[in-house]
């Protein structure tokens, strides 16, 4: 195992209580996709089936407003991950992912993933655990965002 991947996959908050072992295992499963300038990762409403790791780049979360316009609701940096949910759920990608400068993303499929799960168990509940963790913070993070907008009860 490279240590710079190495290094950079142990900064990625999924994977932050995997040990170097685990990591090894882990890279093994995994590549590297380049995407350029303005290039689509993957676009709302496509089947997804894996996960991406910002490794260095910055990429865009683009979302359809209620007149159909796109809106750049987030921006992601290294070490952001894109993609947990159509991992666990396989419902249809719920935005679009544009890439705002050149990128290189370390990419963990499903099948890939179910094949840690089936062969390497506890290595693919700490996934699983830090996938849960990084979800539930998305979602206090939306509440407090969507609170903003809503009127008061009082």
């Amino acid at each position: 195992m490279s240590e710079r991947l190495a290094d950079d996959l142990s900064l990625i908050p999924i994977f932050s209580t995997l040990q170097p072992d685990e990591l090894h295992t882990l890279e093994g499963q995994l590549y590297l996709r380049k995407v350029a300038p303005g290039e689509l990762v993957f676009r709302e409403g496509e089947k997804g089936d894996y996960l991406c790791f910002v490794a260095s780049g910055n990429l865009e979360v683009i979302k359809l407003n209620q007149g159909a316009q796109p809106v750049v609701i987030s921006k992601l940096a290294k070490g952001s991950s894109i993609g947990e949910m159509a991992l666990l759920d396989r419902l249809t990608r719920s935005a679009s992912v544009r890439a705002a400068t050149a990128s290189s993303l370390v990419v963990l499929t499903r099948e890939s993933f179910e094949h840690i799960l089936a062969e390497h168990p506890a290595i693919g509940i700490k996934i699983m655990r830090g996938i849960a963790l990084l979800l539930s913070f998305n979602l206090r993070k939306t509440s407090d965002r969507l609170a903003e907008f809503m009127p008061s009860l009082a």
